[in-house]
């Protein structure tokens, strides 16, 4: 049996595709096992038949030197920092996504607008304004949530980075914690209960990564099947 939770709710502050398309979102605290999971998604639907395009949302350039400024300043605004991902997100989503869901591949999302959207969230942004700065974005076809808990997020992020440096991902501007690892626990959780409040309102798909990883690739491969062009 499938140890799949759909929490349906209403996610019309994005716009929904004609594209024929599909694009699937996977958002999960840091080590959730997401990004591992995509890949070997990936694999099976290009078996399938199925042209693939993998999206990270990667910082260009330009968005890291800004980031980095703001670190070396001791502090970022906020609405700064969601402006900043939202533009990440926008280049993004004009350049890789879009064109390839007009084409008709599947665009598999390793993190999309929720992920910002949480993080958002956990920094003290308003959740209507950080909603409005993410409109611009395509609704995913199917979006998955990977659950874990923000102390096994910390385990799994330690056990291969023993060393977690200052990132803006651990919170460090934004908690009072000195330590890097003390700052990324907490600041995991905050956005660990933002995913959660988000539950409520968007659909999203929630998977347990806490199971085996054959496990979860053949519960997301069922929930796939069922959105995948043709079908």
């Amino acid at each position: 049996m499938m140890d799949l939770n759909m929490q349906a709710g209403n996610s019309s502050f994005l716009i929904p595709h004609r594209y024929p398309g599909r694009l699937i979102a996977a958002e999960g605290l840091d080590g959730s096992g997401k990004s591992t999971q995509l890949h070997l998604l990936s694999f099976w639907l290009r078996a399938e038949g199925y042209e693939v395009i993998m999206s990270e949302w990667t910082s260009s350039k330009l968005i890291k030197r800004a980031l980095k400024a703001g670190r070396k300043q001791g502090s970022s605004d906020p609405r700064l920092l969601s402006l900043l991902h939202a533009a990440d997100i926008a280049e993004m989503h004009q350049s890789d996504i879009v064109p390839a869901l007009q084409r008709g591949a599947v665009v598999l999302a390793d993190r999309y607008v929720y992920t910002a959207l949480a993080r958002d969230l956990a920094r003290g942004v308003e959740h209507e304004w950080a909603r409005n700065v993410y409109q611009f974005a395509t609704r995913p076809d199917l979006n998955i949530y990977f659950q874990i808990s923000a102390e096994e997020a910390l385990r799994r992020s330690l056990s291969t980075n023993p060393l977690l440096k200052y990132e803006h991902k651990a919170g460090m501007e934004h908690t009072p914690q000195s330590d890097s690892i003390d700052s990324f626990r907490a600041f995991q959780q905050r956005v660990l209960d933002a995913y959660e409040r988000m539950g409520s309102q968007f659909a999203f798909l929630y998977l347990n990564a806490m199971l085996p990883v054959k496990q979860q690739q053949q519960q997301l491969r069922e929930a796939v099947q069922h959105i995948l062009p043709g079908d």
